[in-house]
């Protein structure tokens, strides 16, 4: 739906403090994580067809962060793994289905992180911070595979992603603030493969990537203007295709993601962009003179399948996306609701080998749930009693005041 909407519209309501970054999940359609000022992260189950009431309770809260989380970033891979960044410089790694921190990557960074970009696969992670350094990190090893000192010179916010190929693509300043681009081969960060030099405009390019077109879209912030660029494999490896003008300035942008395009319109690309009072859809669309499925511009993409559980992935498993044909279009199926399964602290055993143990682990689940069953009779039996407690007190102060009007009517 588009155009403006009702005051009263129902939001996600549930953070203490603004939220400053939000992730959809790549492997369910009705769930979102959101990072706040409130140090934070949430995660969310909207409704099959959208909020009809505020949601004020969130599937699972992730506590870790000592100061704001700014930035939130959904595996692309395996289910349920989520990663945080915060104003603490810290780097969590959340199994979402267990509502655990896994990995802290907290020693890494010195300085402010503008931004984390998880590879195709998802076994490594860049981040490009204020400290004017790109790093490439393995989080299982919790070591930095590569890095490169002023990747771009200038004082302002820098981004840095990956590409499908494993290169990255980082966006910046240059030390007389003109915005410039560069690709880095991560095996060798001395030399940029190609740096642009683009303008003297002030604004953060912001890079939204499609890899299955290799097609880099450049948002300025305070822009009017989309860029795009296609990469290749061949000098100059960043090709400058068009620039998409309107007249209004850009606040921010969202990104569709491939399966939610018009395939017979020949869409490659839909934008969300954010104006001062209302999100406008931006839809970019390749002219072609057939009705045919064009299979250039729509090779499979990723589908919303995830390749891997959260517990493979942290053992070490590694998988590229499940991909999909959009030659019949996307058809949705059915989400899975998101069910966190908290485990309980005090049941960190080692695990079972002896058999023994494992006779027995039928009847310890069933006391486990026994005593949650319990745990959770007498929380609901707390709250009868207060709220008895609280009928008895109104009505107290019902009848004193009821005897307080007789008096003054008399």
């Amino acid at each position: 739906q588009t155009g403006r909407i009702d005051k009263s519209y129902p939001t996600v309501c549930g953070h203490t403090g603004p939220v400053l970054d939000i992730d959809w999940c790549p492997h369910n359609d009705q769930v979102i994580a959101s990072g706040s000022e409130d140090c934070t992260v949430m995660v969310w189950q909207i409704p099959e067809n959208g909020l009809t009431l505020s949601l004020t309770e969130p599937v699972v809260v992730l506590e870790g962060h000592s100061k704001r989380v700014g930035i939130v970033a959904w595996h692309p891979t395996a289910r349920n793994v989520l990663l945080s960044a915060g104003c603490d410089n810290a780097i969590i790694i959340w199994n979402v289905g267990t509502g655990e921190a896994l990995i802290n990557l907290d020693d890494m960074h010195v300085d402010m992180i503008y931004n984390v970009s998880w590879n195709r696969n998802g076994s490594l992670i860049c981040t490009a911070s204020k400290d004017k350094k790109v790093r490439v990190i393995d989080p299982r090893k919790q070591e930095i595979v590569a890095e490169k000192e002023k990747t771009h010179e200038g004082a302002r916010p820098m981004r840095a992603i990956f590409l499908a190929d494993g290169n990255i693509f980082t966006t910046g300043f240059s030390r007389m603030s003109e915005r410039q681009l560069a690709l880095w081969n991560p095996k060798n960060m001395e030399e940029p493969i190609a740096l642009h030099e683009m303008d003297t405009s002030n604004g953060v390019l912001l890079p939204f990537y499609d890899p299955d077109t290799n097609i880099i879209y450049l948002c300025g912030k305070g822009d009017s203007s989309i860029r795009y660029f296609e990469i290749t494999d061949e000098s100059p490896y960043v090709h400058y295709l068009n620039t998409f003008s309107s007249k209004e300035p850009q606040r921010g942008m969202g990104f569709m993601p491939k399966r939610g395009l018009d395939v017979n319109k020949c869409e490659i690309a839909r934008f969300f962009k954010l104006h001062e009072r209302k999100c406008e859809p931006i839809i970019m669309t390749v002219p072609r003179k057939s009705d045919l499925f064009q299979d250039d511009l729509y090779p499979d993409t990723a589908g919303p399948e995830a390749a891997l559980e959260a517990e493979e992935w942290f053992e070490g498993k590694n998988a590229d996306p499940l991909l999909i044909s959009l030659k019949h279009g996307y058809i949705p199926g059915k989400n899975r609701d998101l069910k966190v399964v908290k485990k309980n602290i005090l049941d960190n055993k080692p695990a079972a080998n002896k058999k023994s143990d494992l006779i027995n682990a039928p009847k310890k689940a069933a006391d486990a749930s026994n005593s949650q069953n319990e745990a959770k009779l007498d929380e609901i039996l707390k709250e009868l009693k207060s709220i008895k407690d609280t009928i008895t007190n109104q009505d107290e102060r019902i009848s004193k005041l009821e005897q307080q009007m007789a008096k003054i009517a008399d």
